[in-house]
């Protein structure tokens, strides 16, 4: 009986800590994302991601599965009009074999359905260089993830939601066009 007792301690606490892990993360990004905008980035990353020193980039472990984690954080961005996801993902990614990385093939499709044809392919060198570069002056939230497959990383670069590209080369070409740089 006191060992049934001991056990079922252990395995609530081992819950509690795992929902207090899960509520963690997801309140860091609820607090973060009427703060972040224009230029900042939320990535995440697998479980082999490195943790990048960039002053701008701040790393916190999730615990979680990837692709939950992905879902929820492009449902919270729905929830804000101020901006807009444009979302990457690693060139790499369609040739990563799935005899070397066993659950590739199933992980590519679900992110698909998740994805739909939005994300743009890069190869993941240039990605990280991106992120390097915007962590010197731009906040980059990384949600690292239990994810254990090459290449996996979804990379989600924040752009303002009411104004769009358009808008702005209209902007720039009617400034050039009035004498304006």
């Amino acid at each position: 009986m006191r060992l049934r007792t001991a056990l079922l301690i252990v395995m609530t606490a081992t819950a509690a800590m795992g929902h207090a892990e899960d509520a963690s993360w997801r309140a860091t990004l609820e607090k973060q994302l009427p703060l972040l905008g224009h230029r900042n980035w939320i990535v995440v990353a697998d479980s082999a991601y490195p943790w990048q020193t960039s002053p701008g980039i701040e790393t916190i472990d999730t615990g979680a599965d990837q692709l939950d984690v992905v879902k929820a954080v492009l449902g919270a961005l729905k929830k804000y009009r101020h901006v807009r996801p444009v979302l990457y993902t690693d060139a790499e990614l369609p040739f990563v074999p799935e005899n070397r990385a066993p659950g590739v093939t199933r992980y590519r499709e679900r992110l698909g359905r998740i994805l739909g044809a939005t994300a743009i392919s890069l190869p993941h060198e240039e990605i990280i260089g991106r992120l390097d570069e915007a962590g010197k002056t731009f906040h980059v939230l990384l949600l690292k993830t239990t994810l254990a497959l090459p290449y996996t990383s979804v990379f989600v670069q924040l752009d303002c939601g009411y104004w769009s590209p358009e808008a702005e080369r209209a902007l720039r070409e009617a400034m050039k066009a009035a004498g304006r740089k």
